[in-house]
């Protein structure tokens, strides 16, 4: 019983010490923690590799769309010729049945412009597109995908589909970091993923359509972003990664199951303003709500 008593003791002491640790190490020059209306979420300094914030980082969780950054990842990766002309195929993959598009299955564009639409403004059918005009098929693309997450020591996520419809596809934010890391060696990740809108010309039939990026702070002046991409289903909630600036920090950021519309980019606004100023923003009483009940349900998972 005694014995028992004190590696009680031990393990409390121990998980209070680590933390104190980890809101020491997110704490910005003593100001209070800025609490986020994201269930998970980090923040790192690329220069340095220092954690300036972190909120339940090695929680594994649906991630929705930010998948198509790994999709277009093995794409690059594969060395296949960008100005090869590719059409819109979803017959391999069961999630995209009924999903809505307003691009036409069997229209044609090119390799990049499909990573364009992928990464950009986040299409379903040119993500899938990719993977089904993938050396070996589409479910060589998902094996590849499994495959780079590995290689990377991304310990916590799996691939079963491209999109991110699946909630199956799963990460953590403390994996998303370490492909937001690996990102920076893909120019044109950053490119195509930054790009604020534009006007696509599709061919077999000829038609054409505008897009624009589905991470509104791309639009905004007090923005330098790099890289980024958003998510959402409702079981993921709001996602968002970014290779961006703060404080005048090149950092890597990911926000993951935020509740509301906007708020994975309040999220970003309110850490970028807590770098620079040490003030926090208070977050809505009903994402409080949010979490809570996420939280609760992740638990009873577990």
């Amino acid at each position: 019983m005694k014995l028992r008593f004190f590696l009680a003791c031990a393990l409390l002491c121990s998980t209070t010490l680590s933390s104190s640790a980890s809101f020491a190490a997110t704490a910005v020059q003593g100001s209070p923690q800025q609490e986020l209306a994201s269930s998970s979420a980090m923040l790192v300094d690329l220069a340095t590799n220092e954690v300036l914030y972190a909120s339940n980082p090695h929680q594994p969780v649906p991630i929705a769309s930010v998948t198509k950054l790994m999709a277009a990842m093995v794409t690059l990766d594969a060395k296949l010729p960008l100005n090869e002309k590719i059409s819109v195929k979803i017959t391999d993959s069961p999630v995209m049945r009924n999903v809505y598009s307003r691009v036409r299955l069997g229209s044609v564009v090119t390799r990049e412009t499909m990573l364009l639409l992928t990464l950009m403004s986040s299409e379903n059918r040119a993500a899938t597109s990719l993977a089904h005009h993938y050396p070996g098929g589409f479910k060589a693309f998902v094996r590849a995908m499994n495959d780079k997450a590995a290689a990377l020591g991304m310990k916590q996520t799996h691939y079963v589909e491209p999109t991110g419809l699946s909630p199956d596809n799963v990460s953590s934010a403390n994996d998303l970091i370490i492909l937001l890391k690996e990102s920076q060696t893909y120019p044109m990740l950053g490119k195509l993923s930054s790009t604020p809108k534009k006007h696509v010309i599709f061919e077999s039939p000829r038609y054409a359509l505008d897009f624009q990026n589905t991470n509104k702070l791309v639009f905004k002046n007090n923005w330098n972003i790099a890289l980024t991409k958003t998510g959402f289903t409702n079981k993921a909630g709001h996602c968002l990664v970014m290779l961006t600036e703060m404080n005048k920090r090149k950092v890597a950021f990911v926000v993951l199951d935020s509740f509301g519309k906007y708020t994975h980019m309040a999220d970003a606004s309110r850490l970028k303003n807590w770098l620079e100023t040490g003030r926090t923003t208070p977050i809505p009483e009903s994402a409080k709500a949010y979490k809570k009940q996420r939280q609760a349900a992740q638990q009873n998972r577990i």
